[in-house]
């Protein structure tokens, strides 16, 4: 599923749930508090997943793809990762032509944010 699918289906949970409340019908809540965290960290992973996989490792024991290519599990002991919220929102480009451009909107930049601080470091300990 695309990151656009995934954002896509969330607001199709969102419209069905106001059209059920509307309705009488009873739906699910929307979940908060750590499964929403969790929500959060899995959209992030899938847009890892998708935009940065073939270069990138996205896990705590793998190796990236393209050996130059930091694992996303380290870059905590470059900067801090929110440091890295900007450069998302305008557009990320690296000092070298092989990265493309990624931009991202403000709830997938939270997102992707959420999945780099659950992969370790002192943020997430």
């Amino acid at each position: 599923m695309t990151v656009v699918g995934l954002l896509g289906a969330a607001a199709c949970l969102g419209a069905a749930a106001t059209a059920g409340a509307a309705s009488g019908q009873t739906l699910a809540a929307a979940p908060t508090g750590p499964q929403a965290e969790l929500s959060q960290v899995e959209l992030g992973r899938g847009i890892a997943e998708m935009n940065c996989s073939a270069c990138h490792a996205l896990g705590l024991n793998d190796r990236s793809p393209m050996a130059t290519a930091p694992a996303f599990r380290d870059l905590w002991r470059r900067y801090p990762v929110e440091q890295l919220e900007e450069s998302l929102a305008e557009g990320i480009v690296a000092g070298h032509e092989n990265m493309p451009e990624l931009v991202l909107d403000p709830e997938e930049i939270d997102a992707f944010v959420a999945y780099l601080k659950s992969l370790g470091g002192p943020v997430a300990r």
